[in-house]
């Protein structure tokens, strides 16, 4: 069988091979092209990601969610579909097999297709450093000790603020955590008028549990332009973690970034329950930037801290530790650095350090 009439066998597949091809090296040259990436997603993408996210907003289940539902029936009902058609076909079971095989390609490349369109593109535009002029930089022993402290300190007052059981954790009801998510951006929003967003609040995912096994505390979806937040694990990150997604509403990819803007939403929203978190979540990272440099600065603010707070970290420490090292864990994880650093964050999951610089700078 000579090369074009092979081809015109398969022309449909072929074609639909080649289009994803074409597509994806498209990007990977233009991506370096800010000004081209800016226009793309500020009148492209990001209208059909908010357009589709009203649409999946009209209900509070997880569009997401039903939708990896819908994947994984359809790739187990493929599997073996083509595994039966590779039986029946007798003296053309290669045949069938690459048919079959070259339709699995083109259906992971047109989903890969579609992430880079629709998300990708925001790894290449102008980013929060660049908006703000809050730019990361070296930091110096002395900053951080001093800004973990106010921290430490803040966080030390605002424990008071919250409910909590007769263990003494925190137990603020996950619903009513939910629900004041889409009022948490109003406050720097005025100082970062491009932040303005009508937010649509985040979604509880069903298989939250199986996210904590993956290492995922929660998830923008750009497919649905849905953010879906993990309620599995600790309540007490809980409000950040919903800050953090809602960050990537607005079209901010980078984690770190996301995280900074967590932080400063969460302290800012003069809701008790969200600054208790967003304290808590700079504080774990300050603590952690710090405990690299001078463990005997970290045990010294770690101990001002009252016994509440360290019965939060305790727990939160104690939920994590069950899931590391494992296979899933280390799988999910090698995945998602890899995806990191496919988009140009060189240091990959590592990157999420950045925060800590992006804190001192802001708070020093």
């Amino acid at each position: 069988m000579d090369l074009k009439h092979f081809f015109f066998r398969f022309k449909k597949l072929h074609i639909w091979f080649f289009t994803d091809l074409l597509f994806l090296a498209a990007f990977w040259l233009l991506r370096s092209q800010k000004a081209l990436m800016n226009a793309l997603a500020d009148n492209i993408t990001g209208p059909f990601r908010r357009t589709v996210g009203r649409l999946c907003y009209l209900t509070n289940v997880s569009i997401m969610e039903v939708l990896g539902i819908l994947l994984v029936l359809f790739a187990i009902g493929y599997l073996v579909w083509s595994i039966l058609s590779v039986i029946r076909a007798k003296g053309q079971r290669g045949v069938k097999a690459y048919a079959a095989a070259l339709g699995a390609v083109c259906i992971m490349l047109t989903i890969c297709v579609g992430f880079c369109l629709l998300w990708g593109v925001n790894y290449w535009t102008d980013s929060f450093q660049d908006k703000s002029g809050i730019c990361a930089q070296p930091v110096a022993l002395d900053d951080l000790r001093a800004v973990t402290e106010r921290f430490a300190a803040e966080l030390a007052q605002a424990a008071n603020g919250v409910e909590r059981d007769e263990n003494g954790l925190f137990a603020v009801s996950r619903e009513e955590i939910l629900a004041y998510s889409p009022q948490v951006y109003d406050q720097i929003e005025e100082q970062f008028p491009f932040l303005e967003f009508d937010d649509p609040g985040v979604k509880a995912m069903r298989f939250s549990r199986l996210m904590s096994m993956m290492d995922f505390t929660g998830f923008y979806c750009p497919y649905t332009g849905e953010s879906n937040v993990n309620v599995d694990s600790p309540a007490c990150l809980l409000p950040s973690t919903a800050a953090h997604e809602l960050a990537h509403q607005r079209g901010i990819a980078s984690e770190q970034e996301c995280n900074f803007l967590a932080i400063l939403a969460s302290t800012t929203s003069g809701n008790p329950t969200y600054v208790y978190s967003g304290l808590l979540l700079g504080y774990i990272y300050l603590g952690n930037a710090l405990y690299s440099k001078d463990p005997d600065a970290y045990w010294a603010i770690r101990d001002t801290l009252p016994e509440s707070v360290r019965a939060d970290l305790s727990y939160n420490n104690a939920y994590w530790s069950q899931f590391q090292d494992t296979v899933v864990q280390r799988a999910s994880n090698k995945i998602y650095d890899g995806i990191l650093k496919s988009y140009g964050d060189e240091r990959g999951i590592q990157s999420y350090g950045t925060v800590v610089d992006l804190l001192v700078v802001y708070y020093r």
